[in-house]
């Protein structure tokens, strides 16, 4: 608990926090469901000389039941695709691609292998929902699963699309699991596989008031009219 929170406060952005944090775990087998442009894999694998295994999870293609602004067509995620292979030549020996829906390819990884999974999936409430369940298992014992987009408000994009509900599901999850969830700051979350009884811990500056579904869908929806292009350029 104080690594992570001296860490964040010196960390500038999400990439830096989980750089600093896996190395200090001495993490090497990790886990990314959602690479999208393979940004956050590329710095992690530039920054962490001590990973050895980087499984990377992604359908990289359109999805009929999944209403978020970023899911494009079938010819710009092979451009994703594509990218994110460039991106971490450079680490070939150490990339697995899995590439399919997380509940299709996890089978691929040994339980309780991983050191670290890092959740940045499709964010509806069934996203999160199957992403946590299945890579649970796949977690060693004191192991840590991380993730992006744990948003105080539930409407991250306008009414037009699905919530995002990796917040407060996450708190759900690991409420169920008796462990520890810590809200960090650029929206990341980190749950500890301890079992060690359940605690929320805030290190954001106290933005999650509330975990009342009724009262986080009765919060003003985003109307921000450009919310499909700021997704799409989120990692550039």
């Amino acid at each position: 608990m104080s690594e992570i929170v001296e860490i964040t406060k010196t960390a500038k952005d999400r990439f830096q926090l989980w750089s600093e944090f896996i190395d200090k775990k001495h993490c090497s087998n990790l886990c990314e469901i959602g690479v999208y442009k393979g940004a956050f894999a590329e710095s992690l694998l530039k920054n962490c000389k001590g990973i050895v295994n980087y499984y990377m999870i992604d359908p990289w293609r359109n999805l009929a039941d999944w209403n978020k602004p970023a899911n494009t067509d079938n010819e710009e995620f092979e451009l994703y695709y594509k990218e994110t292979i460039a991106k971490t030549e450079f680490a070939k020996e150490k990339i697995h691609i899995l590439r399919g829906k997380t509940i299709d390819v996890l089978d691929k990884i040994k339980d309780e292998s991983l050191d670290f999974a890092y959740i940045d999936g499709d964010h509806t409430l069934k996203g999160i929902t199957l992403d946590l369940l299945s890579v649970w298992k796949k977690i060693r014992p004191n192991g840590f699963i991380g993730g992006d987009d744990f948003c105080a408000s539930i409407w991250q994009h306008s009414e037009d699309f699905e919530p995002t509900l990796v917040f407060p599901f996450a708190v759900y999850f690991a409420e169920a699991m008796n462990t520890k969830i810590i809200a960090l700051p650029f929206r990341q979350f980190l749950i500890t596989k301890e079992q060690k009884g359940f605690e929320f811990v805030d290190l954001a500056k106290g933005k999650y008031k509330t975990q009342t579904l009724k009262e986080l869908i009765g919060q003003k929806p985003n109307s921000n009219k450009n919310i499909i292009s700021k997704i799409k350029n989120k990692f550039n």
